[in-house]
């Protein structure tokens, strides 16, 4: 099959927006921050100040850091600024000492290390601000969780990189659900393998998650629960306890990269897990298992597309609605029945919220997995809610900018309530 030009696009969305991270990609925003802006100053920080949004703050409030056995954004700031290095981007703290991070500890307890809530319009929104001897460095990284726009050095910028534009204007968007199944089904296997790093990786935290007790142990629990008779262990409590499980260890700081789905490793795992534990079950080939996988994160992306970043719609319910595509595609359905589960998904669970990123999140994905699947086998008889019903639509395209719509323009007034019940506890 000869590559079509907008083949080569969707493989670069994909390239940008499915990669490894180290750590939830809030704090580690805050950490890369920190990190650039050091390198910048050129000489160890007295002082650290990390100016966050609103959403990043709730996202880098409850999470457990890499290597560090504590949450928070000021010590993902502080190892960020005393021992990352800014050119691995989301892997920012993967060469990390215990020396390091007792140098943090020790930073914030002697009071150096600040976070304040930035004045921005932006969602997503980082500022770094260190000094030391009389000198001040900064970098500011804002739209997306690697784009830094601007590093300064004693008020000279020496690095400076225009916003992305992020607008959700149609136009240029390239995905629709019909051309990713195409994309999908008919491209050379060749072109799309390097999705498979995507299962080994997730894979490998998932097992993580099972075999120690991380965060609420939501997948642990689950493997318990089949020993006790409470649970069956069918395709679809495999999929969901293994999600869950990988979800426990990336949510407690587990010092092991995920890859991520656009800027979000729960998001990473849900559009993987599913589909693998599918696949595996089902005793798929590699190539199958890829091209799922591949309907399924380009879905995903697609539906985040109408979103934004960061929302106080839960992101794990768009990648369990991609997972739900890719099980489609590994049970022989066809594009109507992606359609469906789409709409199934869009029915059930569209309004969950995000309330930032913790150890609970892994039962949001575990409610995501199961929701997916429970579409995706109803897909499969002929079911999907009619597009009269609610916010669905018969148009799929329509129906994803409804989701869109709800998630960003609907529920920003949510977004400012859940962050004001959060910094008041």
């Amino acid at each position: 099959m000869t590559m079509k030009k907008e083949w080569v696009e969707f493989i670069a969305i994909l390239n940008r927006e499915v990669v490894p991270a180290l750590g939830c990609t809030e704090p580690v925003t805050a950490a890369l921050a920190a990190a650039r802006a050091v390198e910048a100053l050129g000489t160890k920080p007295q002082s650290l100040v990390v100016q966050v949004s609103g959403n990043l703050l709730k996202n880098g409030m409850g999470v457990g850091v890499p290597g560090t056995g504590m949450t928070g954004l000021d010590i993902a700031a502080a190892v960020g600024a005393l021992g990352g290095k800014s050119e691995l981007q989301l892997e920012v703290l993967r060469d990390l000492t215990p020396e390091i991070v007792e140098e943090a500890k020790q930073f914030m307890a002697a009071g150096h290390v600040k976070v304040e809530l930035a004045k921005t319009e932006e969602l997503l929104f980082a500022k770094a601000i260190v000094e030391a001897d009389g000198h001040t460095a900064t970098c500011t990284i804002a739209r997306t969780h690697t784009a830094i726009v601007e590093v300064t050095k004693d008020n000279e910028v020496i690095e400076s990189t225009p916003l992305i534009e992020e607008d959700a204007s149609d136009d240029a968007w390239p995905l629709s659900v019909a051309a990713i199944y195409e994309f999908a089904k008919e491209t050379d296997f060749n072109d799309i393998s390097f999705i498979l790093e995507a299962a080994r990786l997730n894979e490998s935290i998932a097992a993580e998650g099972l075999e120690h007790d991380f965060g609420l142990k939501v997948g642990r629990s689950m493997d318990e629960d089949i020993a006790l008779g409470l649970r069956s262990d069918d395709i679809t409590s495999f999929a969901t306890r293994l999600a869950a499980a990988a979800s426990d260890a990336r949510m407690d700081g587990i010092m092991q990269p995920v890859m991520s789905n656009s800027g979000s490793g729960n998001q990473g795992i849900t559009a993987t897990i599913p589909v693998t534990a599918f696949a595996r079950r089902l005793d798929k080939s590699e190539e199958e298992m890829a091209r799922a996988l591949i309907l399924s994160h380009l879905t995903s992306i697609h539906l985040k597309h109408h979103l934004g970043r960061l929302s106080a719609l839960c992101g794990a319910i768009l990648a369990a609605t991609g997972s739900g595509c890719g099980i489609i595609m590994l049970l022989g359905g066809g594009l109507e029945e992606v359609e469906r589960t789409i709409k199934n998904m869009v029915g059930t669970i569209a309004g969950m919220i995000c309330d930032g990123a913790k150890t609970s999140c892994a039962l949001k994905v575990a409610s995501s997995v199961e929701a997916a699947i429970s579409s995706a086998l109803l897909a499969m008889k002929g079911t999907s809610v009619p597009g009269s019903d609610g916010i669905v639509d018969d148009d799929i395209e329509i129906c994803i900018k409804n989701l869109g719509r709800l998630g960003s323009a609907g529920m920003s007034e949510t977004d400012k309530v859940i962050l004001d019940i959060m910094v008041n506890k």
